[in-house]
């Protein structure tokens, strides 16, 4: 029998195990896919938790995980856009990537692009679209200049990338084992802690166009101060802090589809986008890898292989 992640109630880590499942079985317009690299995301910390509980509920038990990268098993009876064998990337809403089989409907995958390693493909979805939207969410472009909290993260790496490419200049606020990668990136490094305000001024003297918070924690607030205004700030973790204030809080909304999928795959292939992998785990060490995402200092992504 093929194994999945699966929780029977809300909780810390421990809460999570890894459980022989029924073989998958899709539905005609689904797939069967065998899995070959899924990523992790904080906010499927925050659901397992229950943090999350009024926007994202579990049922028990629930499995985990929305990004995806593998190859087609099976494809459903209405399916004519797969066949058995294709190697491809994509998503589910259902929770259930984090697994050595799990059904996906045709429409939310792509192709893999043989220059796109596993483990990337594997990564791409949730932190690429919601880079993608981060951008678009703060109308980034040539002559703005935008600060970056976490800059170095699975979002943020994306992010600064992204923002370059539309023209603008990034400043990305990351801790000093970053800083040399972002400005091997065309991106301004600046230290978080005390002082970040001034240090900020002193590096855009024209002022700050917008602002992406990818860390929480204060940098809503912290944006606001600098005089950015509303419409050009997005935070895609602080929900509190936008409900406060009336800044945006996107997420991945208006980017979460194949189109923008397939875009990022092709920027990835091409080498013009760069998803760094901080560490891979075998879907047995699924504790492990959330408890090193809980840390918040990786530089890119961690993805379990099963």
């Amino acid at each position: 029998m093929p194994r999945a992640v699966r929780f029977d109630e809300y909780g810390d880590i421990d809460v999570l195990e890894v459980r022989e499942v029924p073989r998958p079985r899709p539905s005609a317009g689904e797939v069967l896919v065998r899995v070959r690299a899924a990523g992790i995301n904080p906010g499927e910390n925050m659901i397992r938790t229950g943090a999350l509980h009024d926007r994202w509920p579990a049922t028990f038990p629930s499995g985990q995980g929305s990004d995806l990268a593998g190859v087609v098993e099976e494809v459903g009876s209405a399916v004519r856009t797969w066949s058995v064998g294709a190697e491809v990337v994509g998503w589910v809403d259902t929770r259930a990537s984090h697994a050595e089989l799990v059904a996906v409907p045709a429409g939310n995958l792509v192709a893999r692009d043989r220059a796109v390693p596993w483990e990337v493909a594997g990564a791409l979805f949730v932190a690429g679209t919601t880079a993608h939207a981060n951008v678009r969410a703060v109308g980034a472009g040539p002559g703005d200049t935008v600060v970056v909290s976490g800059a170095a993260g699975g979002v943020g790496s994306l992010t600064v990338q992204l923002l370059r490419r539309a023209g603008a200049t990034v400043i990305g606020l990351a801790g000093e084992a970053n800083h040399g990668w972002l400005r091997g990136h065309g991106v301004i490094p600046l230290g978080y802690g005390d002082g970040v305000l001034d240090r900020i001024r002193s590096a855009a003297p024209d002022g700050v166009d917008a602002f992406v918070d990818n860390f929480g924690d204060g940098y809503v607030d912290l944006a606001l101060e600098l005089g950015v205004l509303k419409d050009r700030i997005n935070t895609i973790i602080d929900f509190a802090g936008a409900a406060r204030t009336g800044v945006r809080s996107e997420g991945m909304s208006g980017s979460a589809n194949a189109e923008v999928l397939a875009e990022l795959v092709e920027l990835v292939a091409s080498g013009d986008l760069e998803v760094p992998i901080a560490r891979s785990y075998p879907l047995t060490e699924v504790r492990t890898a959330y408890r090193d995402l809980m840390e918040r200092h990786t530089r890119g992504k961690i993805v379990l292989v099963p």
